[in-house]
């Protein structure tokens, strides 16, 4: 399995339930499957949730003590583990931690952000707002999904070229990057440190920032020799050492890139193109 068969298997849920309401009512994809939602006031407080399976029915067990945004993602991450079959590994490492995170959970937090920011309801909010933290917690607000799924998502569905950075322990974990982005080779290579002297790293260490700093694009993206100046943003969560980042082009366009092939002049376009081939003129012969 990979990530395309997860999101595949998700868009096949969303088109069958078709969640028309935002934020979009997680108890209609579970009673879609026949899964019973049952809120535990039993578990620890680092134990997001779990599911079985007794006589015939699934049930879903969410964490009663956690916020409502972090019950919803675990409800729908559960939901993943019954469709997709995948076998839950979640003493693996922390619910929120990305750091050796087993490949099942990582596809099924993927699956759960396509229920809850469907591409329908979601894009076409996120394309009429700017590319900033605050549009991402507003979009938060209105989905009641966490600011991580919220940002990826962001990131990933609008047009213009914007990077959505997940770091943990000054580490880069994950990036969401726009379909501009991607196609512009913007790579941001995972487990790399976070650029010395950014807004990200001074945020992480304490200091006092600005909202929104400029950075040179090639400090975040490997190998880049386009150019261009990045807007970078950055918030902290001290409690999980993990850093969320959001970057964007300046002017909110991709730089070309700083080589291009020779131009002919007016008078190398005249002339013939050498091949190889003698050319002569027909001419006949007198007698």
């Amino acid at each position: 399995m990979d990530e395309l068969a997860v999101v595949t298997k998700a868009w096949a849920l969303v088109a069958e339930v078709k969640p028309t309401d935002i934020p979009v009512p997680v108890e209609a994809y579970l009673n879609h499957v026949g899964a019973v939602l049952r809120p535990q006031d039993d578990l620890e407080e680092d134990e997001a949730g779990f599911s079985f399976r007794n006589k015939g029915k699934w049930f879903v067990c969410v964490n009663a003590g956690d916020r409502l945004e972090r019950r919803r993602f675990t409800a729908c991450h559960e939901l993943a583990h019954i469709i997709l079959g995948l076998p839950s590994e979640h003493k693996a490492a922390p619910w929120w931690s990305y750091a050796k995170r087993p490949m099942a959970e990582i596809f099924c937090d993927v699956f759960a952000a396509e229920l809850l920011l469907p591409l329908r309801l979601f894009r076409p909010l996120a394309e009429k707002m700017p590319i900033s933290f605050a549009s991402v917690d507003e979009l938060a607000a209105r989905f009641l999904a966490s600011r991580t799924a919220t940002g990826s998502r962001f990131a990933t569905v609008i047009k213009s070229p914007c990077a959505f950075v997940l770091s943990e322990q000054g580490k880069v974990r994950y990036a969401a990057r726009s379909t501009s982005l991607r196609e512009a080779s913007a790579w941001i290579a995972p487990r790399r440190d976070l650029p010395p002297g950014c807004i990200s790293e001074r945020v992480r260490a304490g200091g006092n920032c600005l909202d929104v700093e400029k950075i040179d694009a090639e400090n975040w993206f490997n190998d880049w020799d386009r150019g261009g100046i990045l807007m970078e943003e950055a918030r902290h969560h001290e409690v999980w050492d993990q850093t969320l980042t959001l970057l964007s082009f300046e002017d909110e366009e991709i730089p070309p890139p700083t080589w291009a092939p020779p131009q002919q002049s007016e008078e190398d376009e005249l002339l013939p193109e050498l091949d190889g081939v003698l050319r002569f003129k027909n001419k006949k012969r007198r007698p």
